[in-house]
C-alpha cells in the first residue's frame, strides 16, 4: 500500500496536539514574563502550522498513522492524519497563529486590558491543542478528550476580564456544552456497550454486526452531541447570545473553529461508522432548519457582531446540506465550503473588531462615514463580506455551486427544496450584509467620529486571513479536486481501516464475512 512508504512521517502527527501544550505548560510557567510568552505562543503555533502543511502534503498519498506509545490500535490510541483531517489542521492552524497575532498587537495596544497575558496566552495554546487532537483522533474517547481540552479552554477565554455580560454569557455556554459533553460521552458508552471498542476504524468493521435499530438510536445520539457543538438548529440558540460578547480575537476564532470541530465530528463518524443513509433525511431537515432560521436572525439584527453571528448559524446548514447528500460530489463541496467558511467568518469577526474599535460601537445606528475616514477598513470588511455572500468569482460562490450541483444531481425532492432554499438563502446573506455595509460605512454617522490610530498588527493579522480567502479563490481547482479526493477516501472505508489495522483484522472478533464488507482482510 502506498500509505506504508509514509511512515516515517509518523512521528509528525503528533506535533499539533504536544507543540501547543508544551508552549502552554512553559508560557505558564513563565507568568511574570509577558515577552517571554509572546515570544513561545508564537513559536508554538509557527511549528504547528509547519506540521500541518507536511501532514496535508503527506496525507494526499495516503494516510499517516501514529499508534501512541507504541501500543497498537486497537488497544492503543491511534493519531490519523489523512485528507480530511490534515486539511482541517492547516486551515485551524493558519487561523489561530493569525488571530493570535491579532490579538498580540490589541493587547499592546490596550495595555491587555480584558485579557491577562498570563491567564490567556497558556488558555489559548490548549484551545489549538484540542483542535488539533479532535482533528487528528483515530477512537471515540481520545475525540471525547480533544472537545473537553477546547472546551474547557474556551470557558476560560470567554469570560476573560470577567464582566457580567461575559459572564452571564459564557454560563450559557458552559451549560450547553457540558449537555452536549453527557449526551456525547452517553452515546460512546452505549456504543462501547455494543461493540466492545471505540476505536473508530475498528468500529466500522464492528456496527454492521449491531442490531439496525439499535445502530439508528447510537447515530442519533451521536448527531444529537455534535449538532449542539457545531449549532445545527434547533441547538443554536446560545451562539448568538455567546460570541459576541467576548473580546475580538476569541469571538473570530470561536467562529471560525469551534462551530467546524464539530461539522468535521459529525462527516467521520457519517461516513466512516454509519455509511448507509439512514439518518439523512433528518439531516436534511436539520441544514434547511438551520439555513433559514439563521440567516432570518441575521436579516433582523441590528448589531454588526450579532449579524455575522447568526450568518455563521445559516451558513452551518451549507455544510450539513452536503453532508447529507452522501454523495462524493457532496462531500467534497462540504469539505470545501468548510475550509472556505472558517477562514471568511474569522476574517469578518477580526475586521468587525476593528470597526468597533475604530466607530466606538457594534450598533448599525450608532456607526456610519467608516468609507471616508477609514478606506482600508471598508475594504477589509467588503471583500470577505462579499466571499460570505456567495459573490463569483469568490471562494464562497464556488463552494454554494458544489453544493447545489450536488444537490440538483442527487434529484431527491428534500434535495431541490434544499437547493432552493440554499440560492434564497445565499441572496438574503448578501441583502444582511449590504445592509450592515451601508449603515456602518455609508451612512452620515450620528456624531463626528473620533480620530483612532488602528494598530498596524491587527490590520495586517486581518489583511493576512483575507489574502489567504482570496488565495482559496486562486487554488479553488486543486483545492477542490483535494477535497473531492478526500470525499473519495471518505466513502471508500477501506484506506483508513487497513491504515489503522493494517494486519491486525483478523484479531478483532469479526466474522469474515463482516470484515470482507467492510473492506478487511478476514476471508
Amino acid at each position: 500500500m502506498t500509505w506504508l512508504s509514509l511512515t516515517d512521517l509518523s512521528w509528525v502527527v503528533p506535533l499539533p496536539v504536544l507543540v501547543p501544550l508544551f508552549g502552554a505548560g512553559l508560557a505558564l510557567a513563565l507568568w511574570r514574563a509577558p515577552r517571554a510568552q509572546r515570544v513561545i505562543s508564537v513559536l508554538s503555533l509557527v511549528v504547528t502550522l509547519g506540521a500541518a502543511v507536511t501532514l496535508l502534503v503527506a496525507a494526499d498519498a495516503g494516510p499517516v498513522v501514529l499508534d501512541a506509545g507504541g501500543w497498537a490500535a486497537p488497544v492503543g490510541i491511534a493519531l490519523v492524519a489523512d485528507r480530511l483531517s490534515t486539511l482541517m489542521l492547516t486551515v485551524s492552524a493558519t487561523v489561530t497563529l493569525a488571530v493570535l497575532v491579532y490579538s498580540l498587537s490589541q493587547g499592546l495596544a490596550d495595555g491587555d486590558r480584558g485579557a491577562p497575558v498570563a491567564i490567556f496566552h497558556p488558555t489559548y495554546l490548549v484551545l489549538t491543542a484540542g483542535v488539533s487532537n479532535a482533528f487528528l483522533s483515530g477512537d471515540l474517547f481520545n475525540l471525547y478528550v480533544g472537545f473537553e481540552m477546547l472546551l474547557v479552554a474556551s470557558y476560560v477565554l470567554l469570560t476573560l476580564g470577567g464582566t457580567g455580560e461575559r459572564i452571564r454569557a459564557g454560563s450559557i455556554y458552559v451549560v450547553v456544552s457540558l449537555l452536549s459533553s453527557v449526551v456525547f460521552l452517553l452515546a460512546m458508552g452505549l456504543i462501547y456497550a455494543a461493540t466492545g471498542t471505540v476505536n473508530l476504524a475498528q468500529l466500522a468493521l464492528r456496527l454492521p454486526e449491531v442490531d439496525p435499530g439499535i445502530q439508528l438510536v447510537l447515530q442519533v445520539l451521536l448527531l444529537l452531541g455534535f449538532g449542539i457543538k457545531a449549532a445545527i438548529f434547533p441547538l443554536s440558540a446560545w451562539l448568538p447570545d455567546s460570541y459576541p460578547t467576548a473580546p475580538a480575537p476569541v469571538t473570530a476564532v470561536f467562529a471560525g473553529l469551534l462551530t467546524k470541530v464539530g461539522v468535521y465530528a459529525i462527516i467521520r463518524t457519517q461516513t466512516l461508522l454509519f455509511p448507509d443513509g439512514r439518518a439523512d433525511t433528518l439531516l436534511m431537515v436539520a441544514a434547511l432548519a438551520t439555513m433559514v432560521v439563521g440567516i432570518l436572525g441575521a436579516v433582523a439584527q441590528n448589531d454588526i457582531k450579532r449579524l455575522v453571528s447568526f450568518t455563521l448559524v445559516s451558513h452551518i446548514g451549507y455544510m450539513v446540506f452536503g453532508i447529507a447528500l452522501s454523495s462524493a460530489a457532496g462531500l467534497g463541496a462540504a469539505i470545501f465550503y468548510v475550509a472556505h467558511h472558517i477562514t471568511v467568518q474569522t476574517t469578518l469577526f477580526l475586521v468587525v473588531g476593528l470597526v468597533e474599535r475604530r466607530g466606538g460601537s457594534t450598533s448599525l445606528d450608532q456607526l456610519g462615514g467608516l468609507a471616508r475616514v477609514a478606506p482600508g477598513l471598508a475594504v477589509l470588511f467588503f471583500v470577505p463580506a462579499m466571499n460570505l455572500a456567495g459573490i463569483p468569482p469568490l471562494s464562497g460562490f464556488l463552494g454554494k455551486a458544489g453544493l447545489l450541483q450536488a444537490g440538483v444531481a442527487d434529484g431527491s425532492p428534500l434535495a431541490l427544496v434544499l437547493v432552493g432554499a440554499g440560492a434564497v438563502v445565499s441572496l438574503l446573506t448578501l441583502y444582511a450584509i449590504v445592509k450592515a455595509w451601508n449603515k456602518a460605512f455609508w451612512q452620515t454617522p450620528p456624531v463626528e467620529l473620533e480620530p483612532v490610530r488602528l494598530p498596524r498588527a491587527m490590520v495586517g493579522s486581518a489583511g493576512a486571513l483575507l489574502a489567504v480567502g482570496v488565495g482559496l479563490t486562486v487554488v479553488a481547482g486543486p483545492l477542490y479536486d483535494y477535497t473531492e479526493r478526500a470525499a473519495h477516501t471518505l466513502r471508500d472505508r477501506d484506506q483508513y481501516v487497513e491504515a489503522v489495522l493494517p494486519d491486525r483484522v483478523r484479531g478483532t472478533g469479526i466474522s469474515p464475512e463482516v470484515t470482507e464488507d467492510a473492506g478487511g482482510e478476514g476471508s
